[in-house]
């Protein structure tokens, strides 16, 4: 599952020449419909120039369905890959003037130089240049044609919009609109190192607003990259949203070493712990001695994220890369007390965050994700104690992956009891009318929670 901590806004350059960051830009446009995540895609830009180019990329992906919808009305046939990545993305950040970074004229005519600049679109730069010109002289005829295309529309799929129709027939236009809008960035500040009033009154010294949001998260009103804040090489406080800050102390909210009649540290599983921040928030909130976590991970060059991400805030737990689904190959035989599993899943609840998920999931990936996450849980359920807890969550707005996925589960499982819990956190931006179940939350990512609890046999 990609990590809704990973990325966050951040501010255009102002060099390199605009047409060279459009041909890179473009260049991850053609690799991410070409099936490369969108980490994968802006990594491979040069460090110098990435920051710009993931700024821009994120906006053209946001809006890739209005510019699709718009180059078909320009061009009956679909050009080379090449320039209808470049062609789309100039449509992408010039449709609305609102939201353009650049006046439309200066996009437009630096789209076409950098069409003149390359050598995989030049012979098409007379081509993109004619289709950009008609596009500003009939922007507002050609974007109304558009208006009746709900990709167009809402920038996503259609089996996505149908899917959201069905799962939350009366939230899914909020939904949609809100993937279209940028992420806050949002820190979990670590209450042993630090207080709430010291992280504020930093952030404030370096001109970063602040409100307070959850149990012990700070919402910044502009993203700024962790290393310019105060506290984050101290392990003062992790970046996490708010939404994801829930996992730590539902699991462990009254599960004391009282409830199974010992003093020993309470045994925690982190069933899919990468990179790390759920897996350091459970070793914040129990505190000292009190819980003996074992974080586990599939992936090997993952785990180490797991091991920087505790070494930064002074917190150690048993890392181990295996396989959750495959208990025998990795588990000691003594019951968990806890398990935290954050299972994979579309990631259709952080799609502000990683807007490249909704242009490369097909409709056929939640069933075989709702399949392993089946899976994962039949695996992990025989692991806890009797009066022991399993928190299952997923960062998805699917019913598939949380609602009904636990159901299920539920019919299947007769020692298994719902204990109150979140479910489906549809994400929340700034100026919805709607509000999600618990506001104080502020604006953050779709998630859904599910703490389930063994009955004693």
């Amino acid at each position: 599952m990609p990590d809704p901590s990973d990325s966050f806004p951040v501010a255009l350059p102002q060099s390199p020449p605009l047409w060279r960051q459009l041909q890179l830009t473009a260049v991850a446009i053609a690799s991410i419909r070409d099936g490369v995540s969108g980490s994968v895609a802006f990594a491979a830009v040069e460090p110098g120039l990435r920051a710009g180019v993931q700024a821009l990329g994120f906006q053209v992906l946001r809006w890739l369905g209005r510019a699709e919808a718009l180059r078909r009305q320009l061009a009956r046939r679909t050009p080379p890959p090449a320039a209808d990545a470049l062609l789309c993305t100039a449509l992408a950040l010039a449709w609305d003037a609102a939201l353009s970074p650049y006046e439309p004229f200066t996009l437009v005519d630096q789209a076409v130089e950098a069409a003149k600049r390359n050598p995989g679109t030049r012979a098409q730069a007379s081509f993109v240049n004619a289709c950009l010109r008609r596009f500003l002289r009939e922007r507002d005829e050609l974007v109304a044609a558009t208006e009746r295309e709900p990709v167009a529309q809402w920038n996503h799929p259609r089996w996505w919009i149908e899917r959201l129709k069905r799962d939350h027939p009366r939230e899914w236009q909020q939904v949609l609109a809100t993937d279209n809008t940028q992420a806050p960035m949002t820190l979990r500040i670590n209450l042993r190192k630090t207080d709430m009033a010291s992280c504020m009154a930093g952030l404030q010294i370096a001109d970063v607003p602040a409100v307070r949001v959850g149990a012990s998260g700070l919402q910044l009103g502009r993203a700024r990259p962790v290393h310019q804040l105060p506290g984050f090489a101290e392990g003062e406080w992790s970046v996490q949203d708010a939404a994801a800050q829930l996992a730590a102390p539902l699991l462990l909210g009254g599960l004391g070493q009282a409830a199974k009649g010992t003093a020993a540290p309470l045994r925690v599983l982190d069933a899919c712990a990468a990179p790390g921040g759920k897996t350091a928030h459970l070793l914040e909130v129990a505190g000292p001695g009190v819980i003996e976590l074992t974080a586990l991970e599939i992936d090997a060059a993952r785990s180490r994220r797991i091991d920087e991400t505790l070494g930064r805030l002074g917190l150690a737990a048993k890392i181990v890369v295996a396989d959750a689904a495959r208990p025998a190959q990795w588990w000691d035989g003594t019951p968990f007390d806890a398990i935290l599993l954050d299972a994979p899943c579309t990631a259709s609840g952080i799609v502000r965050r990683h807007p490249d998920v909704r242009w490369l999931r097909r409709e056929s990936d939640i069933e075989q994700l709702a399949l392993q996450q089946a899976m994962l849980l039949a695996a992990l359920w025989p692991l806890v104690r009797p009066g022991g807890r399993l928190l299952y969550c997923t960062c998805s707005v699917f019913r598939e992956e949380g609602a009904h996925q636990i159901d299920a589960f539920l019919a299947h499982n007769t020692d298994a009891a719902l204990l109150p819990s979140p479910g489906h956190l549809l994400p929340q931006s700034r100026g919805n009318a709607r509000s999600v179940p618990d506001n104080a939350l502020g604006d953050h990512d779709g998630f859904f929670y599910a703490l389930l609890e063994k009955r004693p046999r």
